[in-house]
C-alpha cells in the first residue's frame, strides 16, 4: 500500500481524526466518513493508515538510551486511583539533585509517546515522572483505542489526583530538588492548568492545547505558565481569551504561544498531526522555561 503525504489528503480529514480521538465518533463513524475522501485511488484502508499513530519507527529517545535510566515505579494516590504507576526517567550524568517534571498523557494513557516524552525531558536534564491514569484499570492496553474507552470510565477529577500525587512523589524523591514542573498533552494539558490551580507550590506549568479551568479556579493560579495553542484548533482555542483576562486581572507570570497553520496535537510525532517545526520550537521553549523556574 503506497503510503500517503499531507498533500495528498484533504485537510478535512484531520477535523474529523479530532472528533474521532475525543471520542465524539466511534471507530464504526470514522471509517465511514473517511470513505468520503476516498478518491482519485485513494483508499479507506490508506488513509486509516495515515492517520493512525506510528509508534514504532517514531521513538526519539530508546528505553535502553545510555543517557538515562529510566524504569517504571508504583506510588500511592490515595485521593484518586490508589496505587498508580508510572515512568521513573533521570539523566545518568547528572551532579547534584534535579528539578521534576510530571508528564500527563493525552486521553487514552501512558502510551509509547508520552514515554518518550518523558525520556525526552530526562535526556534535557530532568527527573521525570509520567504516570498511566488507567493503572486502576489494568494500564494501558497497549492501543489507542482501547486506552480511550478505559479513560473515559475514570472520573477526571480522581485522575488529577492521581497527578497532583505524583508531583509529591518526586517532590519527595531523594534526587530531586523539590521544584517540580508539568507538562501535559491535550487531555494532559487540562491537568496542567488544573495542576497550576491546584497544588500552589507548583513550580511551573506548560500545557499544550488544553482545555482551561473555570475563571473562578483561574484566579487561584500562582504557578508561572507556559501555554502552547495550534493556530487551526478552534475547539481549544475558544477558551483562551477569557482565561488570558483572569490571567491578567491576578497578575500570573504567563507566556502564550500559537502556532499558526497546525493542528491540535501538533507535538504528537506518532501522527500526521505532527508538525516538525512547531513541536520542535515549542519544546525547546518548553525546556528553557523549565529551566528558567526550577534549576
Amino acid at each position: 500500500m503506497k503510503k500517503l503525504t499531507k498533500e495528498e489528503v484533504n485537510p478535512e480529514i484531520f477535523d474529523l481524526y479530532d472528533d474521532y480521538a475525543h471520542s465524539k465518533i466511534d471507530r464504526r463513524a470514522f471509517m465511514e466518513r473517511l470513505s468520503i475522501y476516498a478518491v482519485g485511488g485513494i483508499t479507506v484502508g490508506s488513509l486509516m493508515s495515515f492517520m493512525m499513530p506510528n509508534y514504532k519507527d517514531t521513538m526519539l529517545v530508546a528505553p535502553d538510551d545510555e543517557r538515562i535510566s529510566s524504569d517504571y515505579i508504583n506510588y500511592e494516590s490515595p485521593k484518586g486511583g490508589g496505587t498508580i504507576k508510572g515512568l521513573l526517567s533521570k539523566p545518568n550524568n547528572s551532579s547534584g539533585k534535579l528539578p521534576g517534571i510530571v508528564v500527563v498523557h493525552e486521553n487514552r494513557g501512558l502510551n509509547p509517546y508520552i514515554e518518550d516524552v518523558g525520556r525526552r525531558a530526562a535526556v534535557d536534564g530532568f527527573i521525570t515522572l509520567a504516570p498511566d491514569a488507567l493503572t486502576p484499570l489494568g494500564g494501558y492496553p497497549g492501543n489507542d483505542d482501547e486506552g480511550r474507552t478505559m479513560q473515559s470510565k475514570r472520573d477526571r477529577n480522581e485522575m488529577l489526583e492521581d497527578f497532583i500525587a505524583a508531583y509529591e512523589y518526586l517532590r519527595n524523591h531523594p534526587d530531586c530538588n523539590g521544584k517540580i514542573g508539568v507538562v501535559g498533552f491535550c487531555f494532559g494539558g487540562w491537568i496542567a492548568n488544573m495542576m497550576a490551580v491546584k497544588v500552589p507550590t507548583l513550580g511551573a506549568a506548560v500545557p499544550f492545547y488544553g482545555g482551561q479551568p473555570s475563571a473562578e479556579d483561574a484566579a487561584k493560579v500562582e504557578a508561572p505558565l507556559m501555554l502552547q495553542y495550534a493556530g487551526l484548533d478552534t475547539r481549544v482555542n475558544a477558551g483562551w481569551p477569557a482565561y488570558e483576562e483572569v490571567l491578567k486581572a491576578n497578575n500570573v507570570k504567563y507566556e502564550a504561544f500559537i502556532y499558526p497553520d497546525v493542528n491540535h496535537g501538533f507535538h504528537n510525532n506518532t501522527t500526521p498531526r505532527y508538525d516538525e517545526a512547531a513541536a520542535t520550537l515549542a519544546w525547546s521553549r518548553t525546556i528553557k522555561f523549565f529551566k528558567d523556574n526550577l534549576v
